[in-house]
């Protein structure tokens, strides 16, 4: 898929104010570490993940969705009014109906005219919601868009740590699947992007490419409701296997389609699940990991918030300049792939 037309404005994100760290998660599990023997410091040192950040209580994921949004927006100097769509691209929702993309619409006070609407793909969402955005802008359909996701790892990590303490039959091998969620983390993040034919910032979004490997669509699976809460599981070793397996043919057909080696990109922003993963993934990809610009330790494992919230964040450090090229790299449960080509 290949853009001519497309350009990035500008990102907003938010920070959720609460930091965790690892230490904390582990000081509460303190009784099912001695149980089973675990050693303190397990969950950083297997994950890579010191802290991450957390809501105040009652947030709801719409909420920092529009305090992203609202940066985003006058960030890019464009009138809201002007904003002719808009899609909330996150795994946390308000409520199953309506789209949680009309609370942010109404928050935002954007206009009626405005097509409004959820994009749902596990932790791939925001990169599909920029694709889609963009293949509108391309055919002429609109001029400018907003994209924004507001992920609520709060109730995921809390129903977690009161389900391992809770279960009297776990065993080492077992509480594995329990493991990624602890490292799930909040935030929110926003992009306004818009068609170059009207207005040109020279932030190009260049070209998409996707795979769908669905045979291992049961290796991360969340929504589960027990007595402590929801829950997901999740096979982590499989996953991380699987996941850069499906990324290896992504990124062959990634470099076929851009027709760009990896050593004409500046900078790599990725959605971000473990060290381990980052490792493998661009020791498999022959990839110079020194380019892998990361907030894992910081953030966590922020879903559909992590690779665009780690491209704005890098951006506003002055890590990729003008004229240079940059690759985002996502894998999603399902097991879904895509990597956008971005020339800044």
């Amino acid at each position: 898929m290949k853009f001519k037309n497309v350009r990035l404005h500008s990102f907003g994100y938010e920070l959720p104010p609460s930091v965790v760290s690892s230490e904390e998660i582990e000081a509460r599990l303190a009784p099912l570490y001695e149980r089973l023997k675990l050693p303190p410091g397990r969950l950083e040192m297997m994950s890579g993940i010191a802290e991450r950040r957390f809501w105040n209580e009652h947030t709801r994921p719409s909420d920092g969705a529009v305090m992203a949004g609202r940066k985003a927006i006058a960030a890019s100097g464009i009138d809201p009014a002007e904003l002719e769509c808009l899609f909330f691209t996150g795994v946390s929702r308000d409520m199953m109906e309506p789209a949680t993309a009309t609370f942010v619409h109404r928050q935002l006070g954007l206009p009626e005219k405005c097509l409004v609407y959820d994009i749902s793909n596990a932790c791939l969402g925001f990169l599909n919601g920029m694709i889609t955005l963009g293949g509108m802008i391309e055919l002429g359909l609109i001029k400018n868009g907003l994209i924004v996701s507001g992920e609520t790892a709060e109730e995921l990590v809390e129903s977690t740590i009161v389900g391992l303490l809770n279960d009297p039959t776990l065993t080492r091998k077992s509480i594995k699947n329990s493991f990624a969620s602890l490292t799930i983390g909040s935030g929110a993040v926003a992009l306004v992007m818009g068609d170059a034919r009207h207005r040109d910032t020279g932030h190009r979004l260049i070209n998409a490419t996707y795979r769908a490997n669905t045979s291992f669509n049961d290796l991360c699976q969340g929504g589960q409701v027990s007595a402590s809460g929801t829950l997901m599981a999740t096979d982590s070793e499989e996953l991380l296997k699987r996941g850069v397996e499906t990324a290896a043919t992504t990124w062959r057909d990634f470099k076929t389609e851009s027709g760009w080696g990896a050593d004409s990109i500046a900078r790599f922003f990725c959605h971000q699940v473990g060290s381990a993963h980052a490792r493998l993934l661009f020791d498999t990809l022959g990839l110079d990991q020194s380019r892998n610009y990361e907030t894992l330790a910081r953030l966590g494992n922020v879903g559909s918030v992590s690779a665009p919230i780690t491209m704005a964040l890098g951006i506003e450090e002055g890590l990729l300049k003008g004229g240079e090229r940059a690759a985002v790299l996502g894998i999603g449960s399902g097991i879904n792939c895509l990597m956008l080509g971005i020339e800044w």
